[in-house]
């Protein structure tokens, strides 16, 4: 059972910060815990969990209850390039950084 989620606008070390908080946890008291956490990861890895937990009860039929997440990553997806004007002229490089989330279940 696995969901994705890609290009979604936040960088991979922030959501990797909330990842290893719920690696290895049971799926459904995962979920309740990441919309308790006051970050924005939170709530978009919380999103991806509950497509991936929709997915497990409807194509493969599974019981929601004894779902763990087996592994979960926030993987670089393509970064959007703008510039910042800094003095004499110049312009500086602003990386935006997007992400992919996939989680798995098991």
């Amino acid at each position: 059972m696995i969901a994705i989620a890609k290009n979604i606008r936040i960088s991979p070390r922030k959501v990797n910060l909330v990842a290893t908080m719920i690696q290895g946890k049971n799926a459904e008291e995962s979920s309740i815990l990441l919309s308790r956490i006051p970050k924005k990861a939170a709530s978009m890895i919380k999103k991806v969990l509950d497509a991936a937990l929709a997915n497990a009860k409807h194509n493969d039929g599974a019981s929601t209850s004894g779902l763990v997440i087996k592994r979960i990553l926030a993987l670089k997806a393509p970064m959007l390039k703008r510039f910042r004007p800094i003095s004499r002229g110049r312009a500086a490089p602003l990386l935006k950084r997007t992400s992919h989330i996939r989680i798995e279940l098991g």
